[in-house]
């Protein structure tokens, strides 16, 4: 999906709502447990209950890992639903990864061509070798580490490296190999206020912000820093949305909390 298109998508269902696809068989409804494949008719319940109150998911890989193949082949079925049936819905893999350039272009071939998704998260540290093979795929998108929400985020990404916090020279830099266009980052709920400045830098990119609900993150406090002329943000609720109800009301729990803040969002949406 394009820049464009994912604007329009914003703006026509006036909401920048991102829906994590976290499946944990711990948490699930009983009701699942019997299935075949309990992951992806878990996801597919929850796909149909919160499509029209979002305009992306992101299923985080390690939550498909962690089953093994039957895993990786639940990830692959879910992408393959939401492109069938929700064609206009942005899909972020949320994998994390980030190695040297001939490793990177195999993780970009496997998540661009082999399951279809729209973008990756990245982790940047290895530099250029591990952000720049996922630039070159048309309508693709990376989605560098930049700021993120999490309490060990402090241990590196704030450390002052020429005057200023090292995960603003990471921005900086990173922004330099891509585009507005191909080119988005993670920027945490939880450190909102960072957000002002760092929209000085990439005034123009899309953010990915986590934190929002559980983790304790403000809308309010992200959409005052963050939002830039095409909306630029995708915020991204998880486990308050997936897991609103385990029990036979979980798709409409489900539902009523998507709708929930989708409508606060809608507020910020001119």
């Amino acid at each position: 999906m394009n820049r464009k298109k994912l604007i329009e998508e914003i703006r026509k269902k006036k909401t920048f709502l991102c829906v994590g696809l976290d499946p944990d068989v711990d948490k699930m409804p009983k009701q699942f447990l019997d299935e075949e494949d309990p992951i992806f008719e878990f996801n597919m319940a929850i796909i149909d209950a919160t499509a029209d109150y979002c305009v992306a998911f992101k299923p985080n890989t390690a939550f498909y890992e962690a089953y093994g193949l039957t895993g990786m082949e639940s990830l692959e079925k879910t992408i393959k639903y939401i492109k069938a049936n929700y064609p206009d819905h942005f899909v972020i893999a949320d994998a994390k990864r980030g190695d040297i350039g001939n490793t990177s272009m195999m993780y970009a071939k496997a998540f661009f061509k082999r399951l279809n998704a729209d973008a990756i998260t990245i982790a940047p540290y290895m530099g250029s070798d591990s952000v720049k093979p996922f630039l070159g795929f048309e309508n693709k998108w990376a989605i560098v580490l930049g700021l993120t929400s999490n309490e060990g985020s402090a241990d590196f990404q704030m450390k002052a490296v020429n005057n200023e916090p090292l995960f603003m020279n990471v921005i900086k830099t990173c922004a330099t190999w891509g585009t507005s266009e191909n080119m988005m980052f993670v920027i945490g709920a939880t450190k909102a206020e960072m957000m002002e400045p760092i929209r000085a830098v990439v005034p123009d990119h899309f953010f990915l912000v986590p934190g929002v609900g559980v983790q304790g993150g403000s809308l309010e406090e992200v959409c005052r820093y963050g939002l830039n002329k095409d909306i630029g943000l995708l915020v991204n609720a998880s486990r308050n949305i997936i897991y609103a109800s385990n029990g036979e009301d979980f798709a409409e729990k489900a539902a009523e909390e998507a709708k929930k803040l989708s409508s606060q969002m809608s507020m910020y949406i001119k």
